[in-house]
């Protein structure tokens, strides 16, 4: 699925917007896919998962490697991490429950880090009160001669 990216003020903020646009697609389709389920009786769902899980071994032995984009990791890393351990390793997945299980702790990690960000970067500003002061001195004390303390 192809989404222009509007252009914003910094290149992260960009990939977050295109990200969040691609999961709300993600869930409209989904919420869909519900409505779509909601009338079908339980042997008619067992008939598609088990046709989707074969036609996903026909997949799997066609491609060598699969390509994840941040959304499906997204996804996958969501819908996954709440089941245990033994339980992902029965089931049939594009790839091994303990990246599924790191993509997971990889989302955490950067929502801990984006929200414990350093709100500002480099020295702190000067109070202005030690400022007044070294500006005081400088123009009392010319003869120290330092240059570049002025006004």
């Amino acid at each position: 699925m192809w989404l222009p990216a509007a252009p914003l003020s910094s290149p992260g903020q960009g990939k977050t917007a295109v990200v969040l646009l691609r999961l709300a697609y993600l869930a409209a389709t989904n919420i869909f896919t519900l409505l779509r389920l909601l009338p079908m009786s339980d042997r008619e769902k067992d008939v598609e998962i088990l046709a989707l899980r074969h036609q996903l071994l026909i997949l799997q032995r066609q491609v060598a490697k699969p390509a994840f984009t941040d959304t499906d990791r997204v996804v996958l890393a969501g819908l996954l991490h709440h089941l245990p351990r033994e339980k992902l390793h029965h089931l049939l997945l594009l790839v091994r429950p303990d990246t599924i299980l790191r993509w997971h702790r990889n989302l955490l990690r950067q929502r801990h880090a984006a929200t414990c960000a350093p709100k500002r970067r480099g020295r702190p500003p000067t109070v202005r009160s030690i400022r007044a002061l070294v500006l005081r001195l400088a123009r009392e004390n010319s003869s120290w001669g330092y240059r570049r303390i002025g006004p």
